[in-house]
């Protein structure tokens, strides 16, 4: 880091990810710091920068102490334990210990009392909730929402004739002269464990996945306006069902609720809609397909007069980018309910979903948000 940028980011004052501290004395409070950026997606720490953004600068002995200091907590006060990047500038104010820590790929980190700790806007927070852990195994890969059984549930959830044409269609064998149980061929595909559906089996062939997951609904509104504090709407729908039937009725609800244009076509012609069908298509699957299935949070369509908003629960997987979506790269959550949509649903391919969709319409918006926890693609409409 050049002096320059040094002096824009303490310019700047602390943030997400950035952390001033005049000095640091003891390892539990240098522990907690690095495990909330490693936990989180990483940061900085400048040592010898008041939190008010002076630079106090430190001598050459603070420098020789500080450096032992860093290294002996990352090793032996974070668990598992890190490797931060130190770098000493030197200021006319004095030197400052430049700190960088990158987002751990072992999550989650903990200190010696076993607390976990993450980034809570410039300061941090211990993480108390199941479902927050269960987040960060998950960015871990340690762990995965599509295939975590469902308490209670058996395979009298299973839609027992929806599951076998698919079984048939997709394998060319006949369901009845399988030699193993239906729970095993569950098993064996990855749709249940010791007994139990997981989200996978509810969501693609559950008779009623809602009453088991409550929150697989596509919450759908449409507004006369371009506000959604407006408390009149033009259509509401709570979208429920199999995963194929809340991907037709979502899609069915935007292209309903948006304009449809003639041009060239004959007066009875029901006309095109003023966004392709296909691009839709795209983006709805997107939301449901790869949405954080450990959020307590449903899928939001709203259709605004100058837009169409699909919020989806959980942010980008996996150090993903926006710009690396718009590219076509992919990284899966869900990864065995993403084999499975790949057969049940009308798309070319998962993956490679929002490129084709910005080929087909190139007006769409993405909003990775780290405060709402969520994924936001928003369809400028042009009529």
């Amino acid at each position: 880091m050049d002096e320059l940028t040094l002096l824009e980011i303490i310019k700047c004052g602390e943030d997400r990810f950035h952390r001033f501290k005049e000095t640091i004395d003891r390892s539990e409070t240098l522990a907690k710091e690095m495990i909330a950026f490693s936990n989180s997606q990483g940061g900085t720490i400048l040592i010898g920068v008041t939190d008010d953004g002076k630079i106090k600068g430190l001598n050459f002995d603070d420098i020789r102490k500080l450096n032992l200091l860093i290294s002996t907590t990352a090793e032996d006060s974070v668990f598992p334990p890190i490797n931060p990047k130190t770098e000493n500038l030197y200021l006319k104010d004095g030197i400052v210990i430049v700190v960088k820590i990158d987002e751990g790929i072992h999550k989650p980190y903990k200190d010696i009392n076993d607390d976990v700790y993450v980034k809570n806007g410039a300061d941090k927070r211990i993480v108390k909730s199941t479902a927050e852990f269960l987040r960060l195994y998950q960015e871990a890969n340690l762990l995965y929402a599509d295939t975590s059984t469902i308490f209670g549930s058996s395979l009298a959830d299973i839609d027992l004739e929806y599951f076998v044409a698919y079984f048939e269609k997709e394998f060319g064998e006949r369901f009845e002269e399988q030699s193993i149980s239906l729970i095993q061929l569950l098993e064996n595909m990855k749709l249940a464990e010791d007994g139990k559906l997981n989200h996978t089996a509810l969501l693609c062939f559950g008779k009623n996945p809602q009453y088991k997951l409550p929150t697989f609904i596509v919450t759908a509104i449409s507004f006369p306006g371009n506000n959604i504090e407006d408390v009149n709407y033009i259509e509401s729908q709570n979208i429920v069902g199999r995963l194929v039937d809340v991907f037709d009725n979502t899609v069915n609800f935007i292209i309903s609720n948006i304009r449809h244009i003639q041009k060239d076509q004959g007066f009875n012609s029901l006309g095109k809609p003023e966004i392709p069908r296909d691009a839709v298509k795209e983006l709805v699957a997107n939301a449901l397909i790869h949405r954080d299935y450990f959020i307590s949070a449903t899928v939001q369509v709203f259709v605004f007069l100058d837009r169409v908003d699909i919020n989806s629960p959980g942010l980008l997987p996996n150090k993903l980018t926006i710009e690396n979506i718009k590219m076509g790269v992919s990284n899966h959550r869900n990864p065995t309910l993403v084999s499975f949509a790949y057969n049940l649903l009308p798309i070319r391919g998962i993956g490679s979903g929002i490129k084709r969709a910005l080929n087909q319409y190139p007006d769409i918006e993405f909003d990775n948000n780290q405060n709402l926890n969520s994924f936001r693609v928003t369809i400028k409409r042009k009529y």
